[in-house]
């Protein structure tokens, strides 16, 4: 039988409900539950609508972490960052007899929840820069020289990533093709219940052009002005959906228009590689799935209560058995 309850993530893709759903969980499962935030561009304070952040009122309503715990302006936050106070969020909630929900749509935050993903040490300013001042060719056969197998995978004008799998050798002696290959076998923390959303394509499609109207009309843009009065956005936030397609209007690359028309693709584009994330996550044991296309909010939430149940049970019954997370 677990030593406590086991987690309970939710995940999905973008505008499919996630945020609704585990605050509805929250209010429900005896106890009561805290949402912690799995999402990479919630993290940034004053970057609120169009990172379709949970209200303020939300945020009375249940508790939310990891939320608003970076400055867009700087461009430090790692995979790692976001692992540690995720970490410390589940052990302050379940210190106080309440149960973690972590929610969100970034794959990747999730996926290295279950399995202790690692990836190097943080990266050094001056060893970065001087990386970013070599041409790719030069970057590249840095890369073939230090990680054949990465190299084979990383597309060669991939700078991001080629600078990325440099560094994390130079800082640790080994390929980060190793550690993924580590990713892939450690087990988490904790046992966990994942509750997966579905959607039907065009339904979902849909509800993402709508809410992007919506974004517009609450004032996403306004929001991106009072942003740059602090200064330009750093490198990972002006990448996040909405705010880049706007920039780029700003820069007079495109129309106000055209910039709300490829936001909409973009969003379409992040969910159906969303999607492909989720099929990861279905084969694992504890993972129940939830079709949202049918009934109202209030039968999603009863059933998707009624399913955590019958899990928790199978939970505390089942023998032990191998890492679930190596299945991903």
């Amino acid at each position: 039988m677990p030593s406590r309850d086991p987690i309970i993530i939710v995940a999905g893709q973008t505008a499919v409900g996630k945020t609704d759903l585990a605050m509805g969980i929250a209010e429900s499962i005896e106890g009561g539950g805290e949402c912690i935030s799995a999402d990479s561009m919630q993290i940034y304070r004053g970057m609120d609508i169009g990172t379709a952040k949970p209200t303020a009122r939300q945020r009375q309503q249940v508790r939310h972490h990891m939320i608003d715990v970076a400055n867009p302006h700087d461009s430090g936050f790692t995979l790692a960052t976001w692992l540690q106070g995720a970490r410390e969020s589940i052990e302050d909630v379940f210190s106080r007899g309440r149960r973690p929900i972590v929610v969100g749509g970034t794959n990747l935050y999730i996926k290295s929840l279950l399995s202790g993903f690692i990836d190097g040490t943080e990266p050094d300013p001056a060893r970065r820069a001087e990386l970013d001042r070599m041409d790719t060719e030069q970057l590249r056969t840095m890369l073939e020289s230090r990680d054949p197998e990465s190299a084979q995978r990383i597309h060669r004008n991939d700078r991001r990533r080629t600078i990325r799998a440099i560094e994390v050798f130079d800082s640790t002696g080994k390929p980060i093709s190793a550690l993924q290959e580590h990713w892939q076998s450690e087990s988490g923390p904790d046992p966990f219940i994942l509750v997966g959303l579905s959607m039907d394509r065009e339904l979902l499609n849909r509800r993402i052009n709508s809410r992007v109207g919506r974004m517009m009309e609450e004032g996403l843009l306004q929001e991106l002005e009072q942003l740059l009065q602090d200064g330009p956005l750093g490198r990972q936030a002006r990448e996040a959906v909405g705010y880049k397609q706007l920039l780029e209007m700003m820069e007079g690359r495109c129309s106000l228009e055209e910039a709300r028309e490829q936001i909409k693709i973009q969003s379409r584009r992040y969910a159906r590689q969303q999607a492909t994330w989720l099929k990861r996550f279905r084969p694992l044991q504890n993972s129940i799935w939830l079709d949202m296309n049918q009934g109202n909010p209030d039968e999603q939430l009863r059933s998707c209560i009624d399913l955590i149940a019958r899990s928790e049970k199978s939970l505390d019954s089942a023998p032990p058995e191998g890492d679930q997370a190596s299945q991903i």
